[in-house]
């Protein structure tokens, strides 16, 4: 992994290509990143890139928070991530990281949490079927199916599909394809969806694939 930024998603739309193939397509707002420290092996114990991300109020943060960015020269920013990649030789604390990082053609892996669903059912959660609605089935036709046993085992198997927690969970989807790069306007195009909903933060790197 050696790129690698933050993005605001802002939702999905489509592009035609010149052929006149239509691509679903998710706007991405890419950046502009300030790199607010290069932690490094022999001070920190490893090595990584921390880069910011949104404007944030400096009466939103603590003194601590704030001394950070007053360190690095940079103006506060509400989102603080770290990046482990494998050669940081070109960055500089300070420095701004753009949607221009990436090119068309890249593949990246896209890192976000997955729309929350509240407390869900098993065929919403599970995909599972209904039962019949017909006469001698019910009362209950989304019932989550058969625990097992009476006497043996006497206990509900673990990891059996219930009804519980859907989403807010930290989802990656890998091999993405970018197909524009607006560096004006900081906007990445990637081929296909993104977790998290519209508005959500987004980080893209290099895919490891």
């Amino acid at each position: 992994m050696n790129k690698a930024i933050i993005c605001r998603k802002e939702g999905m739309t489509q592009i035609f290509t010149a052929e006149g193939k239509v691509i679903p397509v998710t706007v991405l707002q890419a950046g502009p990143c300030p790199v607010v420290q290069i932690k490094t092996v022999e001070k920190d114990g490893y090595a990584a890139l921390k880069l910011g991300f949104g404007e944030a109020s400096e009466k939103s943060l603590t003194k601590p928070e704030l001394g950070q960015f007053a360190k690095a020269g940079v103006k506060p920013c509400k989102v603080l991530k770290e990046f482990r990649l494998a050669d940081m030789s070109a960055y500089t604390v300070g420095a701004e990281i753009k949607a221009d990082v990436f090119s068309v053609g890249d593949r990246v892996d896209a890192h976000g949490v997955s729309k929350g669903h509240g407390y869900s059912g098993v065929i919403k959660r599970w995909n599972q079927h209904r039962l019949k609605e017909t006469h001698g089935v019910g009362p209950v036709h989304r019932e989550p199916g058969s625990m097992g046993a009476n006497s043996s085992p006497s206990r509900v198997f673990k990891n059996k599909h219930l009804a519980g927690q859907y989403g807010c969970e930290n989802v990656t989807v890998q091999n993405l394809e970018i197909v524009r790069v607006d560096a004006e306007r900081n906007c990445i195009l990637v081929k296909g969806s993104v977790p998290g909903p519209d508005g959500s933060i987004v980080t893209i790197n290099d895919t490891v694939k």
